[in-house]
Formats: structure tokens, sequence, C-alpha cells
């Protein structure tokens, strides 16, 4: 699992679940540690890092590399 983009999706993977405990903790109203703004930017962080893994694995496949 050291193909390209793997450093970009396993960082999509940690902030979705450091994003997914924020909603899980405030909708079981055990408190949240993320604010508003804290949560969407890992929201977008997630998104963005996430796309670029794709794109990487995709450039490589297609130029053989994959």
């Amino acid at each position: 699992m050291t193909g390209p983009g793997t450093l970009a999706l396993a960082a999509a993977l940690i902030c979705f679940a450091i994003f997914f405990g924020n909603v899980s903790a405030g909708a079981a109203g055990a408190g949240v540690f993320l604010g508003d703004v804290a949560e969407m930017l890992m929201l977008v962080a997630a998104s963005v890092l996430f796309v670029v893994g794709v794109l990487a694995r995709e450039a490589a496949a297609r130029s053989g590399k994959g």
C-alpha cells in the first residue's frame, strides 16, 4: 500500500474519522471537541485530500506506473 496517492488517502481517512467522531459525539450528547468552523474545515480537508489521492492514483494508472 505504498502506491501514488496513498498518503493523501490515508490523511483523508484520518480527517474524516475525526469529523465523524465529532459528529457522533455531538449526536450522542457527549459534547463536541471541534467547533463549527473547525468541523467544516476538517470536512473540507478530508474532501480535498481524497480528491488529490484519487487523482494521483488515476494519473499513475494512466501512465502505467500503478
